[in-house]
């Protein structure tokens, strides 16, 4: 698993990891039942605080896409322990409007964003298909 952390960036570093972790998976670099790093062993990696990684984990553990079981660490959890609920679609949502609002102020046609979106599909590797 490679993480790059951008100590510059506005977004803070515990939200870096865990989009990177996400998109690792999505993109097959980790599958279901692998183990993610201690979080002591990553944080030493990345140079960051362990309480960082920390974070990371339980906000994708809150987000049900992993799973932390003492001794055994943190398990990237099944596909039928993840199924999207209509919260978390409505969340994903909820995250979307205002990346498209700014595209629709900005003058982009839903053809732009939908181009973007299946762009983004490609881009980590899933069937665009039903977009």
């Amino acid at each position: 698993m490679f993480i790059q952390i951008e100590p510059q960036s506005d977004v803070p570093i515990y939200e870096q990891v865990t989009r990177q972790i996400i998109e690792g998976i999505a993109r097959g670099e980790m599958k279901p039942g692998d183990t993610l790093p201690s979080v002591r062993g990553l944080a030493a990696d990345l140079g960051v605080n362990m309480h960082t990684v920390n974070k990371s984990y339980h906000e994708l553990e809150a987000k049900g896409i992993i799973v932390i079981r003492p001794k055994s660490g943190a398990i990237i959890s099944s596909t039928e322990e993840r199924a999207l609920s209509p919260e978390q679609l409505r969340q994903i949502e909820k995250n979307l409007k205002p990346v498209v609002a700014e595209g629709m102020v900005l003058g982009a046609t839903v053809e732009q964003i939908e181009y973007m979106m299946k762009k983004v599909f490609a881009d980590l590797q899933i069937p665009a298909e039903g977009v």
